[in-house]
């Protein structure tokens, strides 16, 4: 709850921009705490922020600490309300299995932190504190840090803080009819079993209350490092931090159409591999991941279980709450071999979609999930090819006046413009895009793939 509303309140205030939510209550996080920042197993994940238990001058050398000047003002007032509201019927025939289902579904996530405050490190005297000073290279969070991959330093250089005890509340209502047979009812239901016309109803409220001088969201600094302790601080948010490596060239710039594509065509076996499943499995797949995107923290918690059980076994230590158990371990049930631990193909090429998925936006997804059919997706996967470099398509009778107004809005919330000129769509990425017309592209292409009829 709290990870979902303090990365709600990011998008509101600061989309696009650089404050980071914080992920959880146990985190405390001041100015200068050292984060360790991970970068994800494909480049154009947003990447992970790993508070520490240590600040600057815990790692520096020398007795003197720094003392930062700090700017405190009022921030904002914030509440926030976001939820959906779900009802429909349904007679859907799925390979062995035949379902009716009628459904109300509504969930709200109330978020009050009320008034805010932001307190800021004057950076200028930072920068005049931290001339000539190393960084003591035997520490040991340095030392680990240092060991692994795509690891970096970064300091809390702004924090967004509560000024009074303030709540998050969530409530769920559930109600629901089945014929025919049916595992679950819903991503946020228990594990049950469904009967023929079994009825199911679910209410839930909670309430978490947030303490006063709680850090919601903060900005970094990050530590370009030498290898015999000197650093600088990164100014520019294009400037990226690290540790220096013997023989590192520099970055090569690629246009992004030209990236995009070439993206596209390396993932390429990953989606043919999705292809080729059984059509009982692709179908079953395609449900449970469109199940799945009623709740964006089971994307969340799917996607690192894959990567720390299966991918990077190690990387942290999540575990789903019981409303996403279920359709988790659904679709691991298909793909997981029987050896634990042990990664395939396949479970690569679900992490592909999942993680794509994990970088939408809540608007994203909510729009995604009225397109999550076959002919949707299917004719969204030739509106890919536009995006990718064929500018245009000409109509089809797939595409219909509501493919054709939910597919623009999806596009146009991943930064690219979709609009008809006679009997022929064209599309633009706007500038500038960032990744999400790449995480656009491999999540219509992977969810194609399950929905592919050959």
């Amino acid at each position: 709850m709290f990870a979902v509303a303090t990365k709600n309140f990011v998008e509101e205030v600061d989309s696009g921009g650089l404050l980071i939510p914080v992920s959880s209550l146990n985190d405390a996080i001041g100015l200068l705490t050292v984060v360790v920042k991970r970068k994800r197993f494909w480049f154009w994940q947003k990447p992970k922020y790993l508070p520490t238990d240590f600040n600057l001058n815990d790692i520096l050398t020398g007795d003197t600490p720094v003392k930062p000047v700090v700017a405190e003002t009022d921030f904002l007032k914030y509440s926030g309300t976001f939820g959906d509201n779900i009802q429909g019927s349904v007679d859907a025939g799925f390979v062995k299995a035949n379902v009716n289902l009628e459904a109300k579904d509504s969930s709200k996530l109330q978020s009050s932190f009320g008034s805010l405050k932001k307190e800021e490190v004057d950076v200028q005297k930072l920068l005049q504190d931290c001339k000539d000073r190393v960084l003591d290279m035997t520490h040991c969070l340095i030392q680990q840090t240092k060991e692994k991959h795509k690891r970096v330093f970064g300091i809390v250089k702004e924090r967004i803080l509560t000024t009074q005890p303030c709540s998050v509340i969530e409530e769920v209502q559930q109600g629901g009819q089945c014929g025919g047979s049916l595992t679950s009812c819903g991503p946020k239901s228990h594990k049950i079993s469904l009967k023929e016309n079994a009825s199911l109803s679910k209410d839930s409220n909670i309430t978490m209350e947030i303490p006063t001088q709680t850090t919601i969201a903060y900005g970094l600094i990050e530590l370009e490092i030498k290898q015999d302790g000197r650093f600088a601080l990164c100014l520019m948010s294009d400037t990226n931090g690290g540790f220096e490596v013997d023989g590192a060239g520099p970055p090569v710039h690629t246009s992004e159409i030209v990236l995009l594509q070439q993206e596209l065509e390396h993932l390429s076996e990953h989606f043919q591999l999705l292809s080729e499943l059984p059509a009982s499995i692709r179908s079953s797949l395609l449900q449970h991941i469109t199940e799945l995107m009623q709740d964006s923290s089971a994307i969340s918690a799917l996607q690192k279980v894959l990567e720390q059980n299966y991918l990077q076994p190690g990387v942290g230590d999540i575990r789903p709450t019981d409303s996403q158990q279920q359709n988790i371990q659904g679709i691991l049930d298909m793909l997981v071999p029987s050896q634990a631990g042990q990664s395939t193909p396949l479970l690569t090429a679900l992490h592909l979609i999942i993680s794509a998925l994990d970088e939408m936006t809540q608007d994203c997804l909510e729009v995604l999930k009225i397109c999550c059919n076959p002919t949707a997706l299917q004719t969204m996967e030739q509106l890919v090819q536009c995006v990718s470099g064929n500018k245009d398509m000409p109509l089809s009778g797939a595409l219909t006046e509501d493919i054709y107004s939910n597919t623009k809005r999806l596009f146009s919330l991943s930064n690219v413009s979709m609009q008809k000129d006679g009997n022929v769509v064209q599309t633009e990425i706007k500038h500038p895009s960032g990744n999400l017309p790449l995480v656009l592209c491999i999540v219509i292409r992977g969810l194609a793939s399950l929905a592919f009829c050959g």
